[in-house]
């Protein structure tokens, strides 16, 4: 586990431990993949979403009425899949997050140089009060840290604090890791497992293969 980087958070749990055992198994099928995935990104959403602030409200209970902390209805929330793999989250991100704004980035992996290829971006927005902006970018694998690097940079150009950005992976390299916190410092970034190292093909080791294909059955 790599742990001299302070903004860098591993989550390990049993239930979390059990779902990265089930997407690991090469013998595990899509429905299975796609349950523990799912469940994964609950955990890690839950982790990832911290840092959002709160607002004191009155309410009225069935008894009475009470102060309590909601989260503050002033800010803009955008959670950004990195496609196609990062379309795993959406689904647990809405329900967790129902007044989020969903922005999908498109990129594929050139698998010769290992940068990404660009060929969708509903990034494209204006931004008044950056400071009031909260990001989540999400992508099950963060191997090179290219394509991540990428799509903090689209938020970044558009004055959001970096420290309002927090990227979520389930399965990390040591190497992606380096190389976005060398390119943004003060980044979040929540994880469920920081593996060996990158093999000749940039895929992580052991990882869980193509995340895409294993989600998507392709």
């Amino acid at each position: 586990m790599m742990n001299n980087y302070e903004n860098l958070k591993v989550i390990s749990n049993p239930i979390v431990n059990q779902s990265l055992c089930t997407l690991r198994n090469k013998d595990t099928d899509t429905q299975g993949v796609r349950l523990a995935a799912r469940t994964l990104t609950r955990i890690l959403l839950y982790e990832a979403t911290k840092n959002l602030p709160q607002t004191d409200i009155e309410i009225e209970t069935p008894l009475t009425k009470c102060i309590t902390k909601t989260i503050n209805k002033d800010i803009t929330i955008i959670i950004s899949p990195i496609l196609r793999a990062g379309l795993i989250f959406t689904d647990e991100a809405v329900d967790i997050l129902p007044q989020a704004t969903i922005r999908h980035i498109g990129m594929y992996r050139d698998e010769k140089t290992l940068k990404p290829v660009w060929y969708y971006n509903k990034v494209p927005m204006p931004v008044e009060d950056p400071s009031k902006y909260y990001v989540f970018i999400t992508d099950p694998m963060l191997a090179t840290g290219n394509s991540l690097v990428e799509a903090i940079n689209l938020y970044t150009e558009k004055g959001i604090p970096q420290k309002n950005i927090c990227c979520v992976c389930m399965i990390s390299a040591p190497q992606g890791i380096k190389t976005v916190f060398e390119r943004f410092p003060d980044i979040k970034l929540i994880v469920a497992a920081v593996d060996l190292h990158l093999n000749e093909r940039g895929y992580i080791v052991p990882g869980m293969g193509d995340a895409g294909d294993r989600i998507f059955n392709t």
